[in-house]
């Protein structure tokens, strides 16, 4: 079974050093394992027991489509009104514990490497009725409605019964596990996990419109943003804005993964006023 690098707070002792590998740019910002702390937590509206570690957020001129959010729930907790936004739809991953998601009278429990996919205005709640925390990314964007494609319904799966795609010529070392099919114009995000072995490469540049979330799951990796190479490794975090040059080397010794969120299959919007 695969094992998920999830925060778990705390503060670093007195004598430890300021020096860290936090960095915002105008191309990218890398929030890494160690920053995730007690006292950079939110609480939410209308949610019991619970916490977040909101890890990316509409910003004007840099990344705007999407927000996105590290959970951990109590026992006990969770909310009967998560989504205060009509127009949002969700993406749930479950990293560690339990939880219980309900939408449209059918409830749905995810368990390590739980997906779930929840559109705008489903009225979806969530539950922690295990004995655990229970600590998974919730990923947000508005809906870009198109006239004559409908909205997709709920989908619940387990990343453990979804068939990882190899890229074309790495012989599986280079794969995706995709939770929603690529061609279904109905979704206007995807969240995947990829996964590459160790040796493996993105061997380009990936210079693109889409915007990007990117949690390393397990393993460590050099990740190539704008210029510069940046050494990664599980639990850290890299949000990437349009267009920012990316590229990747997995140099081991085990596996590396992460979770990916990307905004697909629309338009991109025009804006201005022309006479």
């Amino acid at each position: 079974m695969p094992h998920y690098q999830a925060p778990h707070g705390g503060h670093p002792p007195q004598s430890d050093l300021l020096t860290g590998r936090a960095v915002f740019t105008e191309a990218y910002a890398v929030i890494p394992k160690g920053v995730m702390r007690d006292i950079v937590t939110s609480a939410l509206p209308f949610w019991e027991k619970t916490r977040a570690w909101i890890i990316a957020r509409p910003l004007s001129g840099f990344a705007e489509t999407f927000s996105q959010y590290i959970m951990e729930v109590q026992p006990g907790g969770g909310s009967d009104r998560p989504e205060p936004d009509a127009e949002a739809e969700g993406v749930l991953f479950l990293m560690e514990g339990e939880a219980t998601v309900s939408v449209g009278g059918e409830s749905h429990r995810l368990q390590p490497g739980g997906y779930a996919y929840l559109p705008p205005s489903s009225g979806w709640t969530l539950r922690n009725g295990g004995a655990e925390p229970a600590r998974f990314h919730w990923i947000r964007k508005r809906y870009e409605r198109v006239e004559g494609i409908d909205v997709p319904p709920p989908l619940f799966r387990n990343e453990q019964d979804v068939t990882p795609l190899s890229m074309p010529g790495t012989a599986g070392r280079w794969a995706t596990t995709r939770f929603v099919d690529p061609d279904d114009m109905r979704h206007d995000m995807h969240v995947t996990i990829v996964t590459l072995e160790p040796g493996a490469v993105i061997p380009f540049a990936e210079t693109h419109v889409m915007e990007h979330g990117l949690y390393v799951l397990e393993g460590k990796a050099v990740y190539r943003l704008n210029q510069d190479w940046v050494e990664v490794e599980a639990g850290d975090f890299m949000w990437l804005r349009a267009f920012c040059p990316q590229a990747c080397y997995a140099g081991g010794p085990a596996t590396f993964r992460y979770l990916l969120y990307k905004d697909v299959n629309r338009h991109a919007k025009l804006g201005g006023v022309w006479g």
